[in-house]
C-alpha cells in the first residue's frame, strides 16, 4: 500500500538488491499501479517488463553495433530521447554509469517520476554506490528521490522477500520505514512515515489523517485482491483502471 501511495501520487523510487533477488519483478509490480492517462516509457537493455494493457506504454530497448561497429543505441541515448517524448513516469531497468545517472536525476529534478533499479544489498549500500565511482552522483541530488526498496533472495531457503523500505531525506541521507523480519516472515514498521507525509502536504495538499485513510482504502483494495487470486497483470490493470477512474469522476 506504502508503494502504491508513492507511485500514484509520482514519487519517484529506487528498487536495489543483489542477483536474482526480485528487483526487476519488484519494478514489475509498482508499475501496476501507474494511473492509465500518463505516458510511461521503459528504458531496458533487454525487455522484461510487462505492464497492463490499460496503460499508455512505450518500451525502449537498447542495440548492439553491427559488424561495422555502427547503429548502437545506448541506455543513455534512451533516456535523452525518452524525456524528448514528454513522459509522465520514465522506467529504467538498471544504473550502471555516471552519466545516465545524472541525466536521470536531472529528469528527477525537472519534473519526472522515474522508477530504476541497482545493485546494492540493503539501503547504506544503495546510498554508498550512487555517490561513489562509477555512478558518483552528488548526495545533494539524492533527495529528489523519495522512496528506496531493497530486495533480498535468502541464499539458505532461496525465497525472495523485499528486506527494506527507506524514505530519503532532502539531505540524501534515508530513514529505514519498514525491515522484513525473518522470524515472522513479514515486513514490520520500524519508523513512521515523514518525509512522505511532507512532500503530500506540500505538493498535493493532503493531511496525514487522508494520507492514513488513504493507505488503509489500499491495503484493503489489495488484501481483496490477494484474497481472491487475482495474479494476472492485465486483470489488475483493469481493476485499477477502474479505482482511478472512481477517483477522479467520483
Amino acid at each position: 500500500a506504502l508503494l502504491w501511495l508513492a507511485v500514484e501520487n509520482e514519487l519517484s523510487t529506487l528498487i536495489s538488491g543483489g542477483t536474482a533477488s526480485g528487483k526487476t519483478s519488484m519494478l514489475n509490480c509498482i508499475s501496476n499501479f501507474f494511473p492509465p492517462n500518463q505516458r510511461i516509457i521503459s528504458i531496458e537493455d533487454t525487455r522484461e517488463l510487462t505492464l497492463p494493457k490499460t496503460l499508455h506504454w512505450v518500451p525502449m530497448e537498447t542495440r548492439l553495433p553491427n559488424p561495422e561497429g555502427k547503429g548502437e543505441v545506448t541506455m543513455l541515448d534512451l533516456i535523452i530521447n525518452a524525456l524528448r517524448m514528454r513522459p509522465d513516469r520514465i522506467i529504467m531497468g538498471e544504473i550502471r554509469r555516471q552519466r545516465e545517472a545524472e541525466v536521470l536525476f536531472e529528469a528527477m529534478h525537472t519534473g519526472h517520476s522515474v522508477y530504476a533499479t541497482l545493485h546494492a544489498n540493503d539501503v547504506e549500500e544503495t546510498i554508498n554506490r550512487l555517490t561513489n565511482p562509477p555512478i558518483n552522483v552528488p548526495k545533494m541530488l539524492l533527495g529528489a528521490v523519495s522512496l528506496v526498496v531493497v530486495m533480498n533472495r535468502n541464499r539458505r531457503t532461496g525465497k525472495r522477500r523485499t528486506l527494506q523500505i527507506a524514505e530519503i531525506t532532502p539531505t540524501g541521507d534515508y530513514r529505514v520505514l519498514m525491515q522484513y523480519d525473518f522470524k515472522k516472515d513479514e515486513l514490520v514498521w520500524v519508523n513512521k512515515l515523514e518525509r512522505i507525509y511532507q512532500i503530500l502536504k506540500t505538493f498535493n495538499g493532503m493531511e496525514k489523517e487522508e494520507v492514513d485513510d488513504d493507505l488503509k482504502n489500499k491495503m484493503y483494495i489489495l488484501k481483496q485482491l490477494c484474497d481472491k487470486g487475482v495474479k494476472d497483470v492485465h486483470t489488475i490493470g483493469q481493476v485499477l483502471a477502474k479505482y482511478y477512474f472512481k477517483r477522479i469522476h467520483g
